[in-house]
């Protein structure tokens, strides 16, 4: 047993630490580990030769400023992580490992009015069939990640009453997938784990304060303060959707009147062009046709990213991020929606907010969820976990740290 304090006790800690903090990112040089860490560089040194003769990480050559460096990324064979992510009208699960390479992925339509069993009946056979198509071993999932598109109780884990899937709330869908899977389930809504994905895959890297807004069937934003997901204490923070724009506006989902989400979300945009366009318009045509040219289109696109706009002041004068991410169906009407975007900012946001702002189209499109979901199971696993088990390494197996 180790004594706390004792040298073997700061070694543990020391691997926890490197450990982490490769985990997260991805993969770090020597350097950015001792940056990151405030360990020695001999010390990272000697812990990541550790680390890499017991199979934990490998290391590959690269360079950073022009010079030689060594790259440490978590050994493909460590584990494996799970993301799933239910929206409106989809499913899409993928699985990855800990050197943050996505081995499979794949999606399907949902029923929004379908139950939350059958949601989770489809969610565990699409993951079986993943890990057996790709040929993995299932003992060596570390943790899922779960994406849900409604606020989610940080006490119980259950599902709160503005979710967008009428049938789920009031469920514990951590706690309904971990037991029929039987591993550790972690659950957030869409919006942060949108957020997740495009801080470490996508358009977020390089900055520690963002918000990603994602504009589909709801308005949610995912809020990183200083690299860290932040969910307020009840877990309901980044609700951008319910700032109230027009208090004699339309009745909100949510129960008070014009709010943001009720100038910009689907059920609201898509009624204003179906009489002209057809009853059978989606968000992803209204995009498409405003590409094309189609002025009704394109005026409903720019109108929505004004108002989008006004709520991203709001979100700057009192947090200040660096950097707005958009994504959801209506980012992939690129600088038609984040013009007006910048617009609305620059005129009701804070000169000093302003400036320091850079707004961008997410770089994952559909899978910024689902690739949040996997960082979300990576962020949330045990560094013990890791350096507990045993690890296949030149064909044999390795013992477990003690």
């Amino acid at each position: 047993m180790e004594t706390p304090g004792s040298q073997s006790s700061l070694h543990r800690a020391n691997l926890e630490r490197v450990v982490r903090a490769v985990r997260l990112a991805g993969s770090l040089t020597q350097a950015e580990i001792a940056r990151g860490t405030g360990l020695s560089a001999a010390t990272v040194s000697n812990i990541v030769r550790e680390l890499k003769d017991q199979g934990k990480v490998q290391v590959t050559p690269t360079s950073a400023g022009g010079r030689r460096a060594r790259s440490v990324s978590l050994s493909g064979d460590a584990g494996i992580v799970v993301g799933v992510d239910f929206g409106h009208t989809h499913l899409r699960v993928a699985i990855g490992n800990l050197a943050h390479q996505v081995l499979a992925e794949e999606s399907e339509p949902v029923d929004v009015d379908a139950s939350a069993q059958d949601g989770f009946d489809r969610a565990e056979r699409l993951v079986d069939r993943l890990i057996g198509a790709a040929g993995l071993d299932r003992a060596k999932i570390t943790g899922l990640g779960l994406g849900v598109p409604g606020p989610i109780d940080l006490v119980t884990g259950t599902l709160g009453s503005t979710s967008i899937l009428p049938g789920w709330v009031g469920t514990r869908p951590a706690e309904e997938l971990g037991g029929r899977l039987g591993i550790p389930v972690h659950v957030d809504n869409d919006a942060n784990l949108g957020a997740l994905g495009e801080l470490v895959w996508g358009s977020g890297r390089g900055v520690k304060d963002l918000a990603y807004i994602k504009v589909s069937s709801g308005v949610g934003a995912g809020l990183v303060i200083n690299g860290e997901i932040y969910r307020g204490p009840g877990g309901t923070a980044g609700e951008i959707g319910h700032i109230t724009l027009d208090e004699s506006g339309p009745v909100c989902r949510c129960g008070n009147r014009g709010c943001l989400e009720t100038f910009t979300a689907a059920r609201y945009v898509l009624p204003l062009l179906r009489s002209s366009h057809g009853p059978d318009l989606t968000m992803e045509r209204v995009v498409r046709l405003a590409r094309d040219g189609d002025p009704g289109c394109r005026r409903v696109v720019a109108d929505v990213g004004r108002h989008i706009g006004t709520g991203v002041a709001s979100l700057c004068n009192l947090l200040n991020p660096s950097r707005i991410v958009i994504g959801g169906d209506l980012a992939e009407a690129g600088e038609l929606l984040l013009g007006p975007v910048r617009e609305s900012v620059g005129r009701y946001a804070i000169p000093s907010a302003a400036r320091q702002l850079s707004v961008l189209p997410g770089a994952l499109g559909g899978r910024a969820e689902v690739l949040g979901a996997l960082v979300l199971a990576l962020t949330e696993m045990d560094a013990s976990t890791l350096l507990d088990a045993s690890v296949p390494v030149n064909g044999r197996t390795t013992p477990a740290f003690t």
